[in-house]
C-alpha cells in the first residue's frame, strides 16, 4: 500500500462536559497538528497517491473553518463533546467528501483509505481511519 501524507494545523476552544474531563469542563484552548495520510494499493497513471498540493490545499480549506473558533458555539457541534477523536473524524468526513466531489483531482477517487491523526502534544494525538466509499 503506497502512502502520502498532508499535514496542517489549528488552534481552537472547547469545553467538556462530563466527570470524566476534570478541569477540562471549563473553557480551554488546544492547538493540533493534523496530518492526513491517503492510501491506494496502486499508483495513478502519474505514479501518484495524489497531489500533494492539491491535498495540502484542501486540507487547509477544511482546517481553516475551524481555526481559532470556540467550538462550544459551532452550532454542528452544539451538545457534543469536541474531543481530539470526535475532531479526527469530522476532518476524516470532510477531507472524504472533498476527494469524492473531485477536489483533489479525478485520479485521486481511487484513493482506498485514508487516516487522520491530531496530535495534542509531543506526548498525545488521537486518529480516525477508513476505508472511502466507491473506490
Amino acid at each position: 500500500m503506497y502512502s502520502v501524507c498532508v499535514r496542517e494545523h489549528m488552534m481552537i476552544a472547547h469545553s467538556f462536559k462530563g466527570d470524566v474531563f476534570g478541569p477540562a469542563q471549563r473553557v480551554h484552548g488546544a492547538t493540533y497538528v493534523i496530518d492526513v495520510e491517503f492510501r491506494r494499493r496502486e499508483l495513478d497513471p502519474d505514479s501518484i497517491v495524489v497531489d500533494i498540493g492539491r491535498a495540502g490545499t484542501e486540507l487547509k480549506s477544511i482546517v481553516s473553518a475551524l481555526n481559532y473558533r470556540n467550538l462550544d458555539d459551532v452550532p454542528e457541534f452544539r451538545g457534543r463533546n469536541t474531543t481530539t477523536e470526535f475532531l479526527a473524524k469530522v476532518i476524516f468526513d470532510r477531507v472524504a467528501a472533498s476527494v469524492q466531489a473531485g477536489k483533489l483531482g479525478e485520479s485521486a477517487r481511487g484513493i482506498e483509505a485514508m487516516r487522520v491523526t491530531l496530535h495534542e502534544s509531543h506526548v498525545a494525538s488521537a486518529a480516525y481511519e477508513g476505508n472511502l466509499q466507491g473506490t
